[in-house]
Formats: C-alpha cells, structure tokens, sequence
C-alpha cells in the first residue's frame, strides 16, 4: 500500500530528488487551482492513460483533501509499477494549509463541487416550499433529486457536473484556460 507523507515532504522530494507529483482531480478542478510541477491525470481516465515515470522513481499523487486518493491507492499504485508511491496528507488543501505555492486562476468561477452543491440545495428547499405551499405533488421533486444523487453515487456518474460545466460561466472561463494551454 502506498504511503502518506505531509506537504512538506512532499515538497522536499520533489525539490531534491525529483518526485513526480500528479494530480488525480478532474482537468477543470486543476485548472482553477493546482501544485507547481503537478501532472494533471484524473482518476476519470486513470486506465486511459499511461504514466509515464522511471522505474524506481518517487511518484506522489494528491486530490484536493486526500480522500479520493486514499479511496483509489489500489488503482494508483498498480499504474507506476516498480515506483515508489506516496499519497499526500490532506491533499492540496494540505498542501496549501503548510504554507507552500500553488497557482491559483484569477476571476475563476466557484469550484463545480460548490456549485453541484448549490444546486441540489436550491432544488431541494424549493420541492419542500412549493410541497408545502403550493401542492402536494412538489414534493415529488425532493424525491426525485434524492434519487439522482443515489444514482450519482451508486454509478460514480454525477451528471450534475457534466450539466454544471455547460453553464455560460464555467464554459467561458474554461475557454480562456484552454486558450492559455
């Protein structure tokens, strides 16, 4: 099983000895806010891709609080084989939180997670006050966007997000990253 190391190691590895640092969030969550030096390879397309690394090379992969990396480590560790692999402690919010550099985009818009977030809690405090105001048959909504997030779980497949990215703001914003590229 891979090991944890905190930011600061992290940053040292990568300064001394060369560690590729690798970034499992999506290709938009990286591109609002990342690590110096990181590779970009969401676990999205994680069996896609061939990384690309020296054998015996350090390899650190981070998401944003570590969660999604500790869940995946089986799926990470079998992609560098023969590597040493470490998994960074409280992920970039921890690396962040240790006082070390990262890139941030200017006028960015708010992460999509929030944004998902937002949304589904507008949809759900709406279905209950129109339930309870209006009619009885809003109340289907609750149920209905409760099913979804069920579904989103269940399948890995939020298609919130996918919705969420086709706004006008996160579309616009994401063409001038990918303009900038």
């Amino acid at each position: 099983m891979p090991r944890s190391i905190l930011p600061v190691e992290a940053a040292r590895l990568m300064r001394d000895e060369g560690a590729v640092l690798v970034d499992v969030r999506e290709a938009d969550e990286h591109a609002l806010v990342r690590i110096p030096g990181a590779r970009n390879l969401p676990l999205s397309r994680l069996e896609q891709v061939v990384l690309a690394v020296t054998p015996g090379a350090t390899v650190m992969f981070h998401c944003r609080t570590g969660a999604r990396t500790e869940a995946n480590a089986a799926r990470l560790l079998a992609r560098v084989p023969g590597c040493q692999v470490c998994l960074i402690e409280g992920g970039i919010d921890g690396w962040h939180a240790a006082g070390l550099p990262v890139v941030e985009e200017r006028g960015r818009p708010m992460d999509l997670a929030r944004q998902g977030q937002i949304a589904v809690g507008v949809l759900l405090m709406a279905g209950e006050a129109l339930g309870l105001l209006v009619s009885p048959w809003f109340h289907l909504m609750v149920v209905l966007v409760g099913a979804f997030l069920v579904f989103g779980g269940i399948t890995g497949q939020v298609s919130v997000m996918q919705l969420l990215r086709q706004m006008p703001w996160n579309r616009r914003f994401l063409a001038v990253l990918s303009a900038r590229a």
